[in-house]
């Protein structure tokens, strides 16, 4: 739930709102019956009613019932024309995640197409994940995957996120950050590459909002102050078109709009101007009846004005991948001052505005193949791709890569046009044609001329492979040249299959590398039991399988040593003796900073200021040059694998805690209360009744009425630490108590 209990004292305000979400669920139901009459619009009243119940006496951070929520998702799915199943799941998104409705009570309730969707958009939050990343990944993951099953999930999720969006002032600065960013990495780009403009516009400008305030104001401001000057402009434009396509005969709907606030940001930033310094910052927009009305309005404004060069863009002959359409051209105006016209037709328009939402076969209960089917293909070939990437990072990436980089159209030589994410190159291309061109590719040609594999395409090459059924088939260098995930996964599934032999034993040989590296015997880490969850996690069926996987690139073999390195040291925590002697016996001699470095003696060892390790954390030794062994946190991310060199990989240590709780360490906590002037005074007392010295306080207001401090604790261990996390959180006011890396 996006938002915490809290006691909602204004009973009279409650009883409105609560009778305002009655007459917007009552607006819903009319407006579906207006586009489509023969739905079941029962089934909706009985969703809010059962919602309405389900989420009674839980509010949202603004301090509204947590009602107007779904209700509101509601309403924008009936603006997107959504059926009465897309609006019953969007009354329901947040009943399984919660309260106390199960999966099996939405479908006893209202079937199983509603409880799928309701599924799809619910968080996986019972799930233990390692760190943040990737529960974030396995949340998309599992989103895509029912998104490939009935689009209407990710439609949902996007309205979800738009509502949560517009009212992210009452979320802490923090939360703020990290929401606003994954909308801009991932549901803006998503929103767009299912052409839905309406939601990716206001998210993306809702996103700069947060994460750069000032160009957002500024932006405003500037737009703002030329507003009567833009009307101005715009009007004469209008009357200047529509007298010569009344004077042509030609049936229009002509309209003027601002860019949105985060296109004119890319500008600005893409081109390193100052927004006086962008002159395009409208456009104006055409609408006609048919297509052939559209080339003929491009005409005329070619007449009447100037067209600046490669500058013209039919996206009408070569739609974009979202199914967008539309002639774009910029010209110049009497005055010299440059703009954009959009010339489609209402088919156009509507598809433009809503995307995926715009036309498909939910809306009239029709089942089976049709064309929608075929314009999710994308959909169905991101799973199949993304489902073999194990590794968060990459995951990642590799989505950015597919889904939401800037397209670059190529042909074969029959004239079919293949999209691709711009800087892919000829083996891309072959394998976006068939897995079989790919894997018999031996050339290329663009335009008629041999090119290398590693020839990047360009809008409009035309791009024939050659292949040979004597071809070796492909590399491992391949995949150090290709840009998509679709053409990766497809290599490494030619690899993993017809060189399994050979990635065993490459795997098998880069594995022992990292457990030589780590300095633990290989029979005391690779033991089954702690094999079998690995296995589980990532599909495998035995040792081979995971060689085999590490050799052809699906698992690192240091996440997999490092994953068994963990399990090792818990174990071996967990069977230290406890008899201080015998301790003393098998030890080697303990550092004065409390730190057994194995297998070296009096050796130089001082704890990493960046990550403060206190007695209880799990640590690691790193090797430094020339300042003996530096220890951190084994969640440091400065030693974490994509902070390090090739080099620096290979300069870890064993290192253990000892010494016993003589010894005093520094850890750091970060408070987030209310900003009040007794808060922090409430918080020294309980860390100075506990006993635990307070060595440096820092704090700052935040919006909101909101405060963040940071309180620098003397401590022997870990269970100090958590100790006085639980005092602090049972605090009055204090939202949220963490430790930091600093």
């Amino acid at each position: 739930m996006n938002g915490d209990k809290i006691v909602f004292e204004n009973a009279e305000k409650l009883g409105r709102i609560e009778d305002e979400t009655d007459i917007i669920v009552e607006k819903v139901i009319d407006r579906v019956k207006t586009y489509a009459p023969k739905a079941n619009t029962d089934i909706i009243d009985v969703a809010y009613r059962v919602a309405k119940a389900a989420h009674k006496g839980q509010f949202r951070k603004s301090g509204e019932p947590y009602i107007i929520h779904p209700v509101q998702i509601a309403y924008i799915a009936s603006e997107l024309s959504m059926d009465s199943v897309a609006i019953c799941a969007g009354l329901l998104h947040d009943v399984i995640e919660d309260t106390p409705y199960t999966y099996d009570d939405v479908v006893a309730l209202f079937g199983e197409d509603v409880a799928e969707i309701v599924d799809g958009v619910t968080k996986l939050k019972k799930i233990q994940y390692t760190d943040q990343q990737e529960e974030q990944v396995e949340n998309l993951r599992k989103m895509f995957f029912a998104m490939s099953r009935d689009i209407r999930v990710i439609i949902i999720k996007l309205i979800d996120r738009l509502h949560n969006m517009r009212t992210l002032d009452f979320q802490p600065h923090e939360k703020q950050l990290t929401v606003a960013k994954e909308t801009l990495d991932v549901y803006a780009p998503l929103a767009h590459r299912l052409g839905i403009s309406r939601i990716k516009s206001e998210l993306e400008d809702l996103a700069l909002k947060y994460l750069d305030p000032v160009a957002y104001a500024e932006i405003s401001e500037s737009v703002t102050q030329k507003k009567n000057e833009r009307e101005d402009f715009v009007v004469n434009i209008i009357d200047t078109l529509e007298s010569r396509l009344t004077e042509s005969g030609i049936k229009c709907n002509i309209s003027g709009r601002t860019k949105h606030y985060y296109s004119i940001f890319r500008k600005m930033y893409a081109q390193n101007k100052t927004i006086d310094e962008i002159y395009d910052l409208f456009a104006v927009r055409v609408i006609v009846d048919t297509v052939s009305d559209c080339y003929a309005v491009l005409g005329v404004v070619h007449e009447i004005y100037t067209p600046l060069p490669m500058r013209f863009k039919d996206y009408i002959a070569m739609p974009k991948p979202n199914m967008y359409q539309s002639l774009h051209t910029t010209v110049v105006g009497t005055d010299g001052m440059p703009f954009e016209i959009q010339i489609r037709t209402w088919d156009m328009h509507k598809v433009a505005e809503e995307g995926i939402a715009a036309h498909w076969k939910y809306k009239e209960g029709k089942s089976g193949v049709n064309s929608m089917d075929k314009e999710l293909e994308w959909v169905h070939s991101l799973m199949e791709t993304q489902s073999g990437i194990m590794d968060p990072d990459q995951f990642m990436n590799s989505l950015k890569i597919d889904m939401f980089s800037d397209q670059v159209f190529a042909f074969t030589p029959r004239g079919k046009v293949i999209p691709l994410p711009n800087g892919s190159t000829v083996i891309d291309f072959a394998f976006a044609i068939h897995s079989q061109v790919g894997s018999k590719m031996v050339g290329a040609k663009a335009n008629g001329k041999i090119v290398p594999n590693t020839y990047k395409l360009l809008n409009g090459d035309i791009i024939e492979i050659l292949t040979s059924p004597q071809a070796k088939g492909p590399s491992h260098d391949w995949l150090k040249i290709v840009k998509t995930s679709q053409a990766r996964t497809k290599i490494n599934q030619w690899l993993k299959r017809e060189r399994r032999d050979e990635n065993i034993i490459h795997g098998r040989d880069m594995i022992e590398k990292e457990v030589k590296r780590v300095n633990i015997p290989f029979n005391s880490l690779f033991r089954e039991e702690w094999l079998s969850a690995f296995y589980k996690k990532y599909t495998l069926s035995d040792i081979d399988d995971l060689y085999a996987s590490v050799g052809f690139g699906g698992l690192s073999a240091q996440k997999v040593v490092m994953h068994l390195r963990e399990q090792y040291l818990k174990e071996q925590r967990k069977n230290a003796p406890q008899d201080s002697r015998t301790t003393h016996a098998i030890r080697r001699k303990p550092n004065t900073s409390g730190i057994e470095v194995k297998g070296i003696d009096n050796c130089l060892v001082r704890l990493s200021k960046c990550c403060n390790p206190v007695p209880g954390d799990d640590i690691v030794g790193f090797i430094t040059k020339g300042r003996g062994v530096s220890v951190h946190r084994s969640d440091c991310p400065n030693i974490q694998p994509n902070a390090l060199s090739e080099e620096d990989k290979n300069r870890f240590i064993v290192v253990n805690w000892c010494g016993g709780k003589s010894k005093s360490y520094v850890a750091t906590l970060k408070v987030e209360a209310e900003d009040t002037t007794s808060i922090m005074m409430k918080i020294t007392a309980v860390i100075a009744d506990m006993g635990i010295e307070c060595v440096s306080i820092n704090a700052r207001k935040m919006k909101n009425r909101t405060s963040v401090m940071t309180f620098g604790l003397e401590i022997s261990d870990t269970d100090d630490l958590k100790r006085a996390m639980t005092k602090i959180s049972q605090i009055s006011g204090v939202s949220s108590v963490s430790r930091t890396t600093n």
